[in-house]
């Protein structure tokens, strides 16, 4: 991976994460910890979820450390706004941390919590199939709760159909 697409990778982890936080400011305030069944995650336990396991697992492990993920309960952040800044300020740690990564960092092999050993760049790109995992959740939980939620890439399923060659619609 050279330096090009180290710019590349790291511009993709920023639109993935932006396409997740438009999701996220749309939860209910009074929802923050209301879950679909017990057990469960809770929108807040999500989004610190997807906050820690950002910074403490995938910005260290790719720094050759250990992870330190430390949960995602509220006692992290608790109430909405302090879930938002929560969210904010460990994705800017985790930006810096990335950002500082040169093409031979992103090749240098790292350590999973699971004890798998994978090129640094491999294990960011779990972190986008996981961060996506998590915001399908966050849409799912939004519907259940009656809020609107934006189409992921601009238009909804039924406008590609129609827009589509040989569409009936």
């Amino acid at each position: 991976m050279d330096t090009d697409s180290t710019a590349v990778l790291l511009d993709h982890l920023e639109r993935v994460h932006q396409r997740t936080r438009r999701v996220v400011v749309l939860i209910p305030p009074d929802d923050v910890e209301w879950s679909p069944a017990p057990g469960w995650f809770t929108f807040g336990g999500l989004v610190r979820h997807l906050a820690g396991l950002e910074r403490w697992m995938f910005a260290e492990n790719v720094r050759g450390r250990p992870s330190r993920y430390a949960g995602h309960g509220p006692e992290l952040a608790s109430g909405f706004p302090a879930v938002i800044e929560y969210y904010d300020r460990l994705h800017e740690e985790s930006r810096a941390i990335f950002a500082a990564l040169d093409a031979d960092a992103l090749q240098r092999r790292v350590a999973t919590p699971a004890g798998a050993r994978m090129a640094a760049w491999k294990w960011l790109r779990a972190h986008v199939e996981h961060e996506a995992h998590h915001r399908g959740q966050l849409y799912l939980m939004l519907a259940l709760r009656g809020v609107a939620t934006p189409p992921l890439y601009g238009l909804t399923s039924e406008e590609v159909r129609a827009r589509s060659e040989g569409s009936s619609g």
